[in-house]
């Protein structure tokens, strides 16, 4: 008989990042049910669901319902790093674990949480080196005001100026708005190589529809000639940008290419979150309270691919642009550790990296 783990899911079912969220959570989902329905597994999952409807000030206090509450351990939750840093001090009170699904901003490793997606040196780094060879090093940068668009922002200019380029504008809007004819008069004034966009939700879909009406007006914003470029933007929001996501450049770990299981890198990373839970509780025998720390030591921890001191996974790095409604790889760098403090030398140098035709 299976012995029963409860598994707490924690994701905004409506609000600014639902499209996010929804990809992790059907990831995460689908996961269970293959894994209770798998003979071979020793266990199954209850998923203990509890839904911050977008609502920041929410994910802490539903965190701790589900530590406090219910026998979940381990969480499969939060879109935001603001979410994340929310639930961290509940989690480390209450001995949990958060598995993090989504891209972020790296200097982070918390005992208390798994990071199963992309950090800066397997997406921002390698975008932005694929990139000035390419278009160019003078850079424009937008943003959502919250600690994503700062850090990756910061990041950006750090590396610009490092390679000899040169930052011409960088503005944020919060969460949620639309407000982007600013930013879109900036950039036209300025005349950038390319724009990264660290914007989410309905604000980037906004900025992204506008500046495709700036370049049918004007040749220099085509995007042959200067592209938009993103570290978060996957195929789960492509329906709600529509023709306007044409020429998009994103870095990620994953791309769906019509043949594969998932949708989109997020689908994929919080699958890959369940499935890796599974591996390591199989070995615990009655014991589903370890911290993370041990369960990472134990021979399934070290086939995990789950870095045992920052809690990062090594990711494929791939850089992919939107052609006729999806995205097409044109690099592949690799597989690539995360580094979350950036400890490995940065690629900054003018050269072109292999392209994948």
């Amino acid at each position: 008989m299976k012995r029963s783990v409860s598994v707490g899911i924690l994701y905004s079912r409506s609000g600014s990042y639902a499209r996010i969220s929804d990809a992790c959570r059907s990831g995460a989902l689908n996961a269970i049910a293959q894994i209770n329905a798998d003979p071979a597994r020793s266990i199954s999952f209850v998923a203990v669901e509890r839904d911050p409807a977008g609502n920041v000030d929410l994910y802490g206090p539903l965190c701790d319902e589900i530590l406090r509450d219910t026998p979940a351990r381990h969480i499969i939750g939060c879109v935001t790093s603001w979410s994340r840093k929310e639930v961290i001090p509940t989690l480390e009170k209450s001995g949990g674990t958060l598995w993090y699904t989504v891209p972020y901003e790296g200097f982070e490793a918390s005992d208390h949480v798994v990071y199963l997606h992309a950090c800066p040196n397997q997406h921002l780094l390698p975008l932005l080196d694929w990139t000035f060879p390419t278009y160019g090093r003078r850079g424009y940068l937008t943003g959502s005001n919250y600690i994503w668009g700062w850090e990756m922002n910061r990041l950006a200019r750090e590396i610009i100026h490092t390679a000899g380029g040169e930052v011409l504008g960088e503005r944020y809007l919060p969460i949620g708005s639309v407000d982007v004819d600013r930013m879109i008069e900036e950039v036209r004034a300025t005349k950038p190589d390319f724009i990264l966009n660290s914007l989410i939700g309905p604000s980037s879909y906004a900025f992204l529809k506008a500046y495709a009406a700036l370049g049918e007006n004007d040749p220099h914003f085509h995007p042959a000639r200067c592209p938009i470029l993103s570290c978060n933007l996957t195929e789960c929001e492509l329906s709600d940008i529509g023709t306007a996501a044409e020429g998009l450049i994103a870095a990620g770990p994953y791309f769906h290419d019509g043949t594969q299981a998932f949708a989109s890198s997020h689908e994929a990373a919080a699958n890959r979150a369940v499935h890796a839970l599974a591996d390591l509780l199989e070995t615990t025998s009655q014991d589903t309270n370890q911290p993370i720390a041990a369960l990472l030591k134990t021979a399934a921890g070290q086939q995990s691919g789950i870095d045992a001191k920052t809690h990062h996974s090594a990711q494929p790095v791939l850089i992919a642009k939107v052609q006729n409604g999806v995205f097409k790889v044109v690099h592949a760098g690799g597989v690539v550790a995360g580094d979350p403090y950036l400890t490995q030398p940065v690629l900054t140098a003018p050269r072109r990296l292999r392209v994948v035709s």
